[in-house]
């Protein structure tokens, strides 16, 4: 308890040493009396298989197991933890009772080390209740030719999210009936504030979808906890609403919801789950284009340890928060073949969010579920360079070891689509570990050099 404390974590001590039955029940109640919602049961020695597992049985919440190392050689004797021994045999407990646990990479340590094995835990444990308590709220359907963003159900319900689909005419409905909604100016100012006030009368109608979606979602949450949305933004809405909901959606990312882009209901869940592990808001990005040779030699090469298929360009309209974009301006949709926009006289499609990503460690990570409904998973690791490029939408430069591999025997040969969730920071590892303790049958990632992937041309 020392050590976790001065880590700074906050974390209730059970006072019932568990070495029956009873014990198991007195703790599993004081943890439930300490608010506990995340447990870690500590061996000190080989214990008692059935009490100590029947904590992991009857706990509501996720459970992490370790135990204490040997401390010195005068114990051997009288005083030895034998904790190899007993790790093993409770695992086998668990197996028998059906139990899911988690155990730490390297599970045996120090007070300290045990400490530090909680700490990385924590991150996971939170987007495990996160999923517990989601619902999914989705305005669709799909985009036409927009098969990717596919999304059978069931796999969804398996892993406890909650699901709530509606029409965009029941969005559409709602909306209209804010209109003049008291709320709308103090909500505008917000805006005006934030994103300038190059397009206000717009500002107008995009605060009063804000407050549509916010007076939703605060109905449909039922007995979920927490909301995500995946919405349908093309073609018609820009022609109804009378604008591009980016922005709005980038606000809401900040407030943490994530929404999906194109009714993407795995995408939405996967920016959800960086946003539970990472504690930040994610983005999601089409995994776009590849770099040109003339950007390579000039801004990249020498200058970084990549090579030119090692990178790639993230890309989208822009319903990533403002706290993750370098100086974000309000736009509009640009389409290379029909340029919709206020300076060619058409004003619905104003409503992008448009800028470059801060540079930092990142991650492309996705949950996904294939045609069959069988879930699978990517992460791969790297980061976002400081380089701008002249192009439009909010979009990052990405470098990742091994880039041209990875996309090739992981994301074209497992048939992931285009969108990806962009979590920054170091918790590569904990998404991947995250993706285990949920038992994803696949779980890909950008292999090192050396380590071939199935079905990898040896001669090559």
């Amino acid at each position: 308890m020392a050590a976790l404390e001065k880590s700074g974590i906050e974390a209730a001590q059970c006072e019932t040493l568990v070495v029956t039955e009873e014990d198991a029940v007195k703790a599993l109640k004081e943890a439930e009396t300490l608010g506990c919602n995340v447990l870690a049961v500590i061996l000190g020695n080989f214990g008692p298989e059935t009490p100590e597992t029947l904590l992991a049985k009857r706990f509501p919440g996720p459970v992490m197991y370790a135990a204490v190392s040997e401390e010195s050689g005068d114990t051997f004797y009288d005083a030895r933890r034998d904790s190899y021994c007993g790790l093993l045999n409770c695992s086998y407990n668990l197996g028998l009772r059906g139990c899911k646990a988690y155990f730490p990479p390297e599970p045996v340590g120090t007070p300290e080390e045990i400490a530090e094995k909680i700490q990385w835990f924590l991150p996971i444990a939170r987007a495990l209740i996160g999923l517990s308590r989601l619902k999914l709220v989705v305005f669709g359907p799909r985009p036409s030719d927009f098969l990717a963003c596919n999304a059978p159900l069931k796999p969804l319900y398996d892993l406890g999210v909650e699901v709530q689909e509606n029409s965009e005419m029941d969005l559409l409905v709602a909306f209209k009936a804010h209109e003049g909604d008291p709320r709308i100016p103090q909500v505008t100012a917000e805006m005006e504030a934030q994103a300038g006030d190059r397009y206000k009368d717009t500002l107008v109608k995009m605060a009063q979808y804000e407050l549509t979606l916010l007076d939703w979602l605060e109905t449909a949450k039922g007995a979920s906890q927490y909301v995500a949305l995946a919405n349908k933004c093309w073609p018609a809405f820009q022609k109804e609403f009378g604008f591009l909901p980016c922005y709005v959606h980038s606000r809401l990312a900040a407030r943490g919801i994530p929404v999906g882009c194109e009714t993407d209901l795995y995408g939405a869940l996967s920016e959800y789950i960086g946003l539970c592990v990472s504690g930040q808001p994610t983005a999601i990005l089409d995994i776009n284009n590849n770099i040109p040779q003339d950007v390579y030699q000039g801004q990249i090469q020498n200058r970084y340890p990549y090579q030119r298929q090692e990178l790639f360009m993230g890309f989208h309209c822009g319903n990533t928060a403002q706290e993750l974009m370098c100086q974000p301006r309000l736009g509009y949709k640009l389409n290379r073949k029909d340029p919709h926009a206020p300076e060619t006289g058409l004003e619905e499609t104003r409503g992008t969010f448009e800028g470059r990503m801060k540079p930092g460690e990142a991650c492309c990570f996705r949950l996904h579920s294939t045609a069959e409904g069988t879930l699978q998973a990517y992460v791969a690791r790297g980061e976002i360079l400081p380089e701008a490029l002249n192009t439009y939408g909010c979009y990052a430069l990405f470098g990742v070891p091994e880039m041209g591999r990875f996309y090739r025997h992981v994301l074209l040969e497992k048939r992931f689509p285009h969108h990806s969730a962009i979590v920054y920071g170091p918790y590569g590892a904990q998404l991947y570990q995250l993706m285990r303790c949920l038992e994803i049958p696949y779980i890909g990632y950008n292999h090192p050099k050396n380590d071939r992937y199935p079905g990898e041309n040896p001669f090559l």
